[in-house]
């Protein structure tokens, strides 16, 4: 079975965090939004738009495989978690790695408020005084908060700091990679003040990164670049 992951083509976006999973796994998967024969931006809109679904998506990503719809990035790694071998067996397992997700997703949701604090719909030129304001706290404190909590999630594990959850690889120690590169591009000053007190989440991104799969994929061209049209993006004037 291939996967088909809907995503706004040309952003790495949300869908980022499944397509790593996917591409660790080495799973089959066409990604749709960037994929002109699959019908590109238009196969997306219409997936959003469809008056037959009896759950319909809010918003990309979106994964389909056979008859299952899964919509919202927690959701999604969740479902392949278990069936591309990238979560515990053990349901508590499973289910703190599936809490650690929906805090990477908290994260995730503060980063982009930084540029756009006010409206998600309008430009972050109309929004500046307001996004330097919400930057200035991210950075301070609120993004010290999280990286600090996941250094400590990870000294805690009773089977090492080498990951987030027991002694192997799961799809959290992918998203934390992701949140962590992320960071570094948004905020590349305030990320390199926070390496020092938290060297375990710098150690597990630099791992996951090496990891052939991975490494594959990020010089691959399916890997986009990071950008000023996605979710984290590196205003100068927002690093401090």
């Amino acid at each position: 079975m291939t996967y088909r992951l809907y995503y706004w083509p040309g952003i790495q976006g949300r869908g980022e965090f499944v397509r790593l999973l996917l591409e660790e796994a080495g799973a089959a998967y066409v990604d749709v939004g960037n994929n002109e024969a699959e019908g590109g931006l238009e196969a997306v809109q219409a997936l959003l738009a469809s008056p037959e679904a009896v759950h319909p998506a809010f918003a990309p990503p979106v994964l389909v495989n056979g008859k299952v719809v899964v919509a919202q990035v927690a959701a999604i790694l969740q479902y392949l978690g278990p069936r591309l071998g990238l979560v515990a067996c053990d349901a508590n397992m499973a289910l703190w790695t599936h809490q650690l997700q929906l805090t990477i997703a908290d994260a995730v949701a503060e980063a982009h408020d930084t540029h756009h604090p006010l409206d998600v719909g309008d430009w972050y030129r109309n929004q500046k005084p307001e996004a330097l304001r919400r930057a200035r706290a991210f950075r301070e404190s609120r993004m010290p908060k999280f990286i600090g909590w996941f250094e400590q999630v990870l000294a805690r594990n009773p089977k090492g700091p080498e990951h987030l959850v027991g002694a192997r690889l799961s799809y959290a120690d992918l998203s934390l990679f992701q949140l962590v590169q992320g960071l570094r591009y948004a905020f590349p000053k305030a990320m390199g003040a926070l390496e020092r007190d938290t060297p375990r989440v710098h150690a597990l991104a630099r791992r996951v990164g090496a990891r052939p799969n991975v490494s594959a994929y990020l010089a691959s061209p399916r890997r986009l670049p990071f950008s000023e049209d996605g979710i984290f993006r590196h205003y100068p004037e927002l690093d401090g």
